[in-house]
This record gives C-alpha cells, structure tokens and sequence, in this order.
C-alpha cells in the first residue's frame, strides 16, 4: 500500500541561514519545508523560497495556539502576507485568528498562487468527535484550501478518533492534516499518510522537534519502509 500524504519537515531556527543548512540535507526525503517564522529573529523568506528546493509553508503560530509569536495581530498577518508575497507555496493560518485578519490572508494567498492551511491545535487534549466534526466543518466553511487538525491523544481511542475525521473530510472533498500529539498519537503521524490524510510533520531531530512525539524524518522513512515492505 503506497502512501497518498505529503512528507512536510518542519523547522525552526534564528535566521534564513541555520534553516538552509538544516533542510538540505534530508531534502530527498520530503515533500514540503514549513518554515516557523515565530522562531525567527530575521525572517529572510525569499532567501529560504530561493534556495530551499521544495515548495516552502511560512507558519507563524502566536503563543495562544502552542508557538512563540507574541506581538501584535495584524503584524504577524503581515508577516505571513510577505511569505506567500516571497513565494511561499502554502501558508498556515489558525481557526481561532479573527476573520477580518483571516480574510486578509486568504486573498493575499489567491493573489499569489498560494494554498491556505487554517489549523486547530489542542495540547491538553482530543475533544470528542462532534467538537471535532464541528471544527472541520467551520474549515471548510472558511474558504481555506487544506485543513489541518492536531489534537493530544492520551490513549488510543483518542487517537483513532482524530483519524477518523478523515473519513468525513473525503467525502466533502476536502484535503486534511488529521493526527495527535504525544506517545499515543505517533501512530497516527505515519497512518494519516495512507488513510487520506494531506500531510504530516516530521522533525530534523528529535532535539529540534517542533510538537509533542514528532517522529523524526530518518524514523518515519524507516517505518514507512517496514509498513510499505511488508505488504
């Protein structure tokens, strides 16, 4: 069974430099390069678009949904709105942002030929499943291109029920990121790839992940070769 997600590796570093130097190495095992400009001091976007030989996603997650960013709304927007203005193919935008803030975005991306992610993070836990059907239909409802939902799973059941979301998001033909956080949810990194998830996130290293029980990029091409080599 081959794998129909997209391998993302997602990176922080203090400039442009420290993450060209990180990505070009494992460049052959991924599909798409998020760049968190929160973690930046000195945003140089073209230069990473420029040099990075993959489609580039600029994410810059304020400290309310899990990320460092914690100055002013509309210049963080802004800052996202530079990235798909340098080439930035995808750019991330959270459900919780205002809509006025959201719409901004949403027609700088079109303007630029840019997909729009709108995410949910939930780092306490995975609500049940009606919470999290009614999330997914507020994304489509939003006008973004592609969802991402990432919940903390405590235990399987939990886990299974952010997959499950899946389902729902194929049959509205909508392309989602559906996976959780944490011990339990590492399962669920590798089996969104083949269960009709549009990405998963990977780390460099474990020292340099970006989220709770990311896999690292060497570990999930590991597993992938054991699940695809057994079938």
């Amino acid at each position: 069974m081959a794998r129909s997600g997209l391998i993302c590796v997602s990176l922080a570093a203090d400039d442009s430099a420290g993450i060209i130097a990180a990505v070009m190495p494992v460049v052959p095992l991924i599909d798409v390069v998020e760049i968190r400009l929160d973690s930046m001091k000195d945003p140089r976007i073209a230069q990473c678009v420029a040099n990075i030989p993959r489609p580039v996603l600029v994410t810059n997650r304020p400290t309310w949904e899990g990320g460092q960013y914690a100055g002013d709304e509309q210049e963080r927007i802004d800052l996202l709105c530079k990235g798909v203005q340098s080439g930035a193919r995808f750019v991330d935008i959270e459900l919780r942002t205002g809509a006025d803030l959201r719409a901004q975005l949403l027609q700088e991306a079109r303007k630029h030929k840019a997909k729009v992610i709108i995410s949910s993070h939930n780092f306490n836990g995975t609500p049940s499943l009606a919470s999290l059907q009614e999330t997914l239909r507020q994304m489509i409802a939003s006008g973004a291109d592609i969802g991402k939902i990432v919940t903390t799973a405590a235990n399987f059941d939990a886990a299974l029920r952010i997959l499950s979301l899946q389902q729902e998001a194929l049959a509205s033909h909508f392309p989602l990121s559906a996976f959780a956080m944490g011990t339990a949810g590492k399962i669920s990194r590798l089996a969104t790839l083949y269960l009709g998830g549009f990405m998963t996130y990977a780390a460099i290293s474990s020292d340099q992940a970006t989220a709770p029980g990311q896999l690292t990029v060497h570990d999930l091409h590991a597993l992938i070769a054991l699940f695809e080599g057994s079938a």
